[in-house]
């Protein structure tokens, strides 16, 4: 497959994401929430990881790989456990399109971070994106 089917893949799944942990949120405290949705990803991801036998790569991880991850790993801890909480404040179809801000945000950081370049139409989808996520909290 090419990487944007993955990419689609992982746009309706987190689609799916946002209107099932809104039911699943309801009643339970958003961090333990938060725990349980990452223990289920944690046992999906390492079944992924053995069977896929990707794990024979362990040993090889360079350090500077590792440190990285890890940290991306704190960003997303860090996402989720604000996600989780937001959706238990408001209408997911409020905090959806406030988290798809990333999308700005990430643009941003490739651009000052890893130097990608920022096409007009790049600059310009993304205008549009935060003017969307913009009018999507101004009820």
């Amino acid at each position: 497959m090419p990487w944007w089917s993955y990419a689609l893949v992982a746009a309706v799944a987190a689609s799916a994401t946002a209107i099932l942990a809104k039911i699943g949120v309801k009643d339970v405290p958003s961090n333990l929430a938060t725990a349980i949705r990452t223990a289920v990803i944690l046992v999906f991801a390492c079944c992924v990881a053995l069977a896929t036998r990707e794990h024979h790569s362990l040993p090889s991880l360079k350090f500077r790989a590792v440190v990285f991850l890890v940290l991306s790993g704190v960003a997303t801890a860090v996402s989720w456990l604000a996600y989780f909480k937001a959706l238990q404040m408001a209408p997911a179809s409020q905090v959806a399109p406030i988290d798809k801000l990333s999308l700005a945000f990430t643009i941003l950081l490739a651009a000052i971070v890893l130097g990608e370049e920022i096409s007009w139409k790049t600059g310009m989808g993304t205008a549009l994106i935060v003017a969307g996520a913009l009018l999507t909290i101004s009820r």
